[in-house]
């Protein structure tokens, strides 16, 4: 990557995003496995059972088990390049996630989840319009093929609320 200065309205974009990513990609691995320890009285198959298994596995346990858990996996990288970005504009990445929801039912989840979506779509939005007014193309760039992952997870949790 290219070595520049990032303006400091940027950099807190940036950082704002990571901290998003940081969060999800918390809230669904953790919404995942809370899944799919509700999962065991439907399986029938005990925790221990479960848990012998690999554990990058990407098996079903529960209705939206491993897209959950693929979703999570997503944000997680998206955080990386966006950590990476902020360190080759010269800003120090936050440590810090926004707060985890998890949520008590998963229909509760699945909403929360599919309006962390929708947030971070109006978030990205606006880093791309501010990364092009200061004719940043890298992370324009970056930012748009983000984006079009976050739309993605929207219909996602979109079309896992209309089977709840």
């Amino acid at each position: 990557m290219e070595q520049r200065q990032g303006s400091s309205e940027l950099l807190d974009l940036l950082n704002k995003a990571t901290a998003r990513e940081l969060q999800v990609s918390i809230q669904y691995m953790l919404q995942h496995g809370v899944g799919a320890g509700m999962g065991t009285a439907v399986s029938g198959k005990t925790l221990l059972a479960r848990q012998t298994r690999f554990v990058a596995s990407h098996s079903m346990v529960f209705l939206p088990g491993p897209t959950l858990k693929k979703v999570a996996i997503t944000e997680m990288r998206h955080a990386e390049a966006i950590v990476e970005r902020v360190v080759a504009l010269g800003g120090e990445p936050t440590t810090q996630p926004e707060a985890v929801v998890i949520g008590r039912t998963m229909r509760e989840m699945l909403e929360n989840d599919r309006e962390q979506e929708r947030a971070a779509i109006q978030l990205y939005m606006l880093i791309i319009s501010v990364a092009q007014n200061q004719h940043d193309d890298v992370t324009g760039r970056l930012f748009q093929r983000i984006l079009s992952d976050e739309k993605k997870h929207h219909r996602v949790f979109s079309a896992l609320l209309g089977g709840v």
